[in-house]
């Protein structure tokens, strides 16, 4: 399950390690441009150049959602910025679990702008994390993580393509070692949490009464989006 271009080369390493992936999910096409024509997500794209079955729900909360998907038989889900909430019922489907592929290194930046949330405040390393799904946002056990620094010139763009590799690489080894149980899943820690949430448009302003360094962490993470 995964929508923009962070969760493509994830999927395409499953295929190349010959798992079997039996669906792909992905959020519905949109409409975009003056003529409001609908524009598929990425990871559809990717999909179809796979020959993989895809699949577009408008919501997984709906009980034909969950039964479309319970029939698939799915041994495990693997999510990496679907967009939407799994709900209990799909998360208790598969025989090992739901796990996610996070752009971060939880519990710090969790939420859905975890990168540009790294160049904003700083940081000097950022990377992946793969957890256990449950309830809350991006707070389930962690399987593992993989780190990598931030340049200074790294942007939001060039950050996530960077961190879909890791992703990708760091997946092979953990779907190998949870299905056959060698991995003790570590609770994360909550005093380290924080969140980045959706950028606005709006964000994208410069003010230009910041220091500079801020200014420059702005730019590049704000890019290239909004």
């Amino acid at each position: 399950m995964g929508t923009p271009e962070f969760a493509i080369l994830p999927l395409e390493h499953l295929v190349l390690n010959d798992y079997q992936v039996v669906a792909v999910y992905t959020q519905p096409d949109r409409l975009a441009g003056r003529g409001r024509r609908p524009v598929s997500p990425p990871v559809k794209k990717a999909a179809a150049a796979l020959n993989l079955p895809v699949v577009q729900p408008v919501s997984l909360k709906k009980s034909e959602a969950v039964a479309e998907l319970a029939g698939f038989q799915p041994d495990v889900i693997v999510v990496a910025a679907f967009g939407q909430i799994l709900p209990q019922p799909v998360l208790e489907l598969p025989k090992y679990g739901c796990i996610n592929m996070h752009p971060s290194l939880l519990p710090r930046h969790r939420g859905a702008s975890p990168a540009a949330a790294a160049i904003l405040a700083g940081d000097g390393f950022t990377g992946v994390s793969i957890m256990l799904m449950g309830k809350g946002l991006d707070t389930g056990p962690v399987l593992a993580r993989a780190q990598i620094p931030i340049s200074d010139r790294d942007n939001t763009g060039s950050l996530t393509s960077k961190l879909s590799l890791i992703a990708a690489h760091l997946l092979q080894d953990v779907l190998l070692a949870w299905t056959r149980g060698e991995i003790t899943p570590q609770p994360q820690d909550e005093d380290g949490a924080t969140y980045a949430g959706t950028i606005a448009k709006e964000a994208g302003e410069i003010d230009w009464r910041l220091p500079a360094v801020d200014i420059w962490r702005r730019v590049r993470a704000f890019y290239p989006w909004p």
